[in-house]
């Protein structure tokens, strides 16, 4: 079975996401739902009959996304409020 490498979109996004995961992490902040994600369809024609190629984080995605985008999902008050406050703290410096 061949390998499937992330197109370089889809590897930009979930390199992006590790890291802000990382720098959350280093924060005391972590929000429980960040993945990268293509819109519906987005693939180059030449790959139309392999639209699952790919995968990021067990979710298939087009092998040859466009772009991809760094969902952030969903965090409760108290974790808003602590990512407002080190971006603040980072603002101001």
């Amino acid at each position: 079975m061949p390998t499937h490498h992330p197109a370089p979109k889809l590897q930009e996004a979930t390199d992006a996401r590790d890291a802000l995961a990382a720098a959350l992490t280093r924060a005391g902040i972590q929000l429980p739902a960040m993945d990268v994600r293509t819109p519906w369809g987005d693939v180059l024609p030449e790959e139309a009959e392999e639209r699952t190629a790919g995968a990021v984080e067990g979710h298939r995605v087009p092998a040859s996304a466009r772009y991809a985008l760094v969902h952030l999902g969903v965090c409760s008050a108290p974790v808003a409020l602590a990512l407002a406050a080190v971006i603040a703290r980072g603002a101001d410096q």
